[in-house]
């Protein structure tokens, strides 16, 4: 009797932590689960794609990298030959300030762009004073909130700081300094990867 009582006993004791255990274990993989990023943390960090085969010089096209809008603006001639024009008005025409932070290496130059496109300048569109997101003032001349030898550019409409088409801020403004060049890299000449340079120089 007493080993019927000790074999129910033992049979009931192996089920009772069975159970538990697949307990303990399907809240531990749903906790884990938890602490995995998800498909959008994700997307929000990886690099972004873009295809610029139907922009056309002195058109802009804006696409989103880890929530900031980044802008790719193929300038004209006659906006490459402004970037020399203006540059005794700029705060820091040569990328000098926080070079490492908002400027790679391969973009510290003139054009603040990649030596094999130097056309393309690839920006992030907000602005370094209260980030704001400038507007596109790309057509040069007179306009309002400008001054009349304007050059073409951006100017942020929140305290009036303005950049170059290179994103160089121009002196006495709030804002402190360049628009930041995101890591990028080309992956045809069509096709621009925006948060990755591994082939970085």
């Amino acid at each position: 009797m007493t080993s019927q009582v000790d074999k129910s006993k033992r049979t009931w004791i192996i089920a009772s932590s069975c159970a538990g255990g697949i307990a303990g274990v399907a809240g531990a993989l749903t906790f884990g689960g938890t602490l995995q990023p998800s498909e959008r943390a994700k997307a929000a960090g990886a690099a972004v794609e873009a295809d610029i085969s139907t922009l056309k010089p002195g058109e802009k096209m804006t696409v989103e990298w880890r929530g900031k809008p980044v802008w790719i603006l193929k300038r004209t001639p006659e906006q490459m030959a402004a970037l020399d024009k203006v540059k005794d008005q700029l705060a820091d025409p040569d990328s000098k300030r926080k070079p490492d932070e908002l400027t790679p290496k391969y973009a510290q130059n003139a054009f603040r762009a990649r030596e094999e496109h130097k056309d393309v300048l690839v920006v992030v569109g907000i602005c370094s004073h209260l980030g704001c997101s400038p507007t596109d003032r790309l057509t040069a001349g007179p306009q309002p909130s400008l001054p009349d030898d304007w050059n073409g550019g951006f100017l942020c409409p929140c305290h009036g700081s303005t950049f170059d088409v290179a994103g160089r801020v121009y002196k006495n403004k709030p804002a402190p300094d360049n628009l930041e060049v995101p890591p990028y890299m080309y992956m045809s000449a069509t096709k621009i990867l925006i948060g990755e340079d591994k082939a970085a120089a």
